[in-house]
């Protein structure tokens, strides 16, 4: 009896912590195959607002996904001019609510930025417009991201 009560008193003595899971950007940032993404919503004014309560659904382009938008593209859409153009794109990619792959159906669904996702479910396997969710829930203490292979650019005005 004597061991388990220095036992037990020895663990309570140990320091413990929980930590609530990362943010949306911080656990983006803690992938290696997001920073293009990052790098985007910070130039766009956006990473502040994934930082916040939410929550959020958010398709996050890998960054090969960034290398296959028309060639300057990406160069053009970092200029400091073109941030209202950036964010548009970007919030594109944003919804409100944290929605896993459980919950997602075959449907269209609006977008922080106004304009509608074409979301197809199939077989178990997620279609974001024309683009492919390549990892699914990824979960943060503000939402839930999911990795597409593709920028998904808005509709025109």
């Amino acid at each position: 009896m004597k061991k388990i009560t220095l036992l037990c008193a020895a663990l309570f003595a140990l320091p413990f912590t929980v930590q609530a899971a990362d943010n949306i950007i911080d656990t983006a940032g803690s992938t290696d195959q997001l920073n293009t993404c990052i790098t985007a919503l910070n130039i766009a004014g956006k990473a502040a607002m994934l930082t916040e309560n939410g929550p959020y659904t958010v398709f996050a382009p890998t960054d090969e996904a960034f290398t296959k938008l028309p060639k300057g593209m990406l160069a053009d859409l970092l200029n400091p001019e073109n941030k209202e153009k950036l964010a548009n794109i970007l919030t594109y990619h944003i919804m409100q609510g944290a929605i896993t792959t459980k919950e997602l159906t075959t449907m269209k669904a609006p977008t922080v930025n106004g304009a509608i996702l074409d979301i197809k479910v199939t077989n178990g396997e997620v279609m974001v417009n024309d683009a492919h969710v390549t990892k699914a829930d990824v979960k943060a203490s503000n939402g839930v991201i999911h990795v597409i292979d593709k920028v998904l650019l808005p509709p025109t005005r």
